[in-house]
């Protein structure tokens, strides 16, 4: 892949206050970041073509809470001071999750959609900039 794709539209019908956003679960951010971070994927495989059963299971092995979790570690220092608190809030709020992976793994990941759907809902620029790191993060990963 020449370049990473990042979704141009990502951008919510209206941008969010913080007190309204103060006001949502983490566990709520988290579903909506988890919508935008998969959407990332999904565009980012796309190139090459491929048969759908491939372009399926390469898109899951990226979506992982592992492979988040990992994500999440190599973007941590170039977050704000804000971010870093959205990631902690989604982490405490963060159930065990499935017994197949370490619930702190599960809870990274968590913290990570978290973060994405604040931003979604807060800040589309900042938004569209990690997700440009993270597309990149991605690209430079090994495959699975």
């Amino acid at each position: 892949m020449s370049a990473p794709l990042v979704p141009p539209h990502l951008e919510p019908a209206a941008l969010l206050p913080e007190a309204s956003l103060r006001s949502l679960s983490p566990a709520l951010l988290a579903h909506i970041g988890d919508a935008v971070y998969e959407l990332l994927i999904r565009t980012h495989c796309l190139l090459p073509p491929r048969r759908l059963q491939d372009y399926h299971g390469q898109v899951v092995s990226l979506v992982r809470a592992e492979r988040q979790s990992a994500l999440l570690k190599r973007i941590q220092p170039l977050l704000k001071d804000d971010e870093q608190d959205w990631v902690r809030r989604g982490r405490n709020a963060s159930s065990d999750g499935p017994r197949r992976i370490d619930s702190m793994l599960y809870r990274d990941a968590s913290g990570l959609e978290t973060l994405l759907g604040y931003l979604y809902l807060r800040d589309p620029q900042r938004l569209r900039e990690l997700l440009g790191i993270l597309a990149s993060c991605v690209s430079d990963s090994p495959k699975d």
